[in-house]
């Protein structure tokens, strides 16, 4: 799909998340300033699945909230709040900066509450009938931004201006920032209110397929939340003794990887989504056995790279799947939903994946490793049947 066949409407909501992408290195700096502020590992869980907690019950009610309002309105309060929050780690000093942490945290995982609003805005912004070629643009993009922006970023914290009282100034500068981005959104980000939320004719929720598509769901997030950013963080700065610059690398390694990967999504047939899911997932957990057994940092780099591949390979095809269980009139109810169970199962991981990091710095990927071999083995046995075919045609 070229670029010129995107609506323009697509284009503006792409180009909003390549502009948003160099701030995430706050996800990066957060964890690493507790780390280096005197938080263990351990410590660090503990924190995350404290403010995880406190999250739940909101999601779902969130989805609800939105189902009837413009989902425009819900990807500003996401900007406000992040800005909020990033200005409150920025401002955490002296005896009430714990307090201030955690009350940003906390604001900020509120944000995330919001964030199925993205996929049903996507839903229902991007041309149905061509959902997999440009979610090869969606990803493509920010993953430029961010190859572009984390190695000055990284270079500028982890060697330049080190150390935990410099991430504030991040912090200050990424929450103000986000009035440019709310600004962005309220200007060339068009409506979606529930006139543009209309089923098309035929549309029938297939019920066993949506179990299976969460129990997948479940899989995943295990997957990932048992090894979750602050194990690589910890095991690369205070295992390999290296710096935040050396952690941008891989992210910049993965953001590489991940353009190669939306080129070669675009190349693969009609009707083998499942397949290609399947291969994504022991793709990943040859990732997770390679960083299970303490790779030195140049294998890190490397297993990384072919991790984020696998990831942006079957990424399209597993999103078009999912929108096409999900009807477009109730779009932010069902994300919201499926949110929430997300969450409910990885509620304690936080504190789980920094526990078995505080026995071993890598065990974490070890828990990992089964989940993805289950994930890819569910996808085969879908294959052999045939789901995503008919699915697609």
């Amino acid at each position: 799909m070229r670029w010129s066949e995107i609506p323009r409407d697509a284009k503006a909501y792409m180009l909003y998340h390549t502009l948003i992408a160099p701030g995430l290195i706050v996800w990066i700096l957060f964890p690493l300033y507790l780390m280096e502020t005197g938080y263990s590992i351990l410590e660090v869980g503990a924190f995350f699945t404290a403010v995880n907690i406190m999250a739940i019950p909101l999601t779902y009610l969130f989805g609800r909230l939105f189902n009837r309002w413009d989902i425009k309105k819900g990807l500003i309060a996401i900007d406000v709040l992040d800005g909020i929050a990033y200005v409150l780690y920025g401002l955490a000093k002296g005896a009430i900066a714990p307090l201030m942490l955690f009350a940003g945290r906390t604001i900020e995982k509120l944000s995330t509450v919001l964030y199925p609003l993205y996929r049903a805005y996507e839903q229902i912004i991007y041309p149905e009938d061509r959902y997999e070629e440009i979610f090869a643009w969606h990803l493509r993009l920010p993953e430029i931004a961010r190859l572009t922006t984390f190695p000055v970023l990284g270079y500028i914290f982890g060697y330049l201006y080190p150390g935990a009282e410099n991430y504030r100034w991040a912090f200050l500068f990424f929450g103000l920032f986000s009035a440019v981005t709310v600004a962005y959104i309220w200007r060339f980000l068009p409506s979606v209110g529930r006139e543009e939320r209309i089923t098309p004719e035929g549309f029938t929720f297939r019920v066993g397929e949506f179990k299976l598509l969460l129990a997948f769901e479940a899989l995943l997030t295990l997957a990932w939340a048992l090894a979750p950013e602050i194990v690589l963080i910890n095991y690369v700065v205070f295992v390999l003794h290296k710096t935040v610059f050396e952690v941008t690398l891989v992210a910049c390694a993965s953001s590489l990887a991940s353009i190669i990967g939306t080129y070669a999504s675009e190349r693969v047939p009609k009707g083998k989504g499942f397949q290609v899911i399947g291969l994504g997932m022991f793709i990943n957990a040859l990732y997770a056995l390679v960083m299970a057994l303490a790779p030195p940092f140049w294998l890190v780099l490397v297993i990384y790279t072919l991790g984020d591949f696998g990831n942006t390979l079957w990424f399209p095809f597993y999103r078009s799947w999912q929108f096409s269980l999900i009807p477009k009139e109730r779009a932010s109810e069902f994300h919201a939903a499926i949110s929430s169970y997300n969450r409910l199962i990885g509620l304690f991981t936080p504190f789980v994946a920094g526990a078995l990091a505080s026995v071993h710095a890598t065990l974490p990927y070890a828990a990992s490793l089964v989940l993805f071999l289950a994930a890819g083995a569910m996808f085969w046995w879908l294959a052999g049947k045939g789901i995503y075919s008919k699915t697609a045609s």
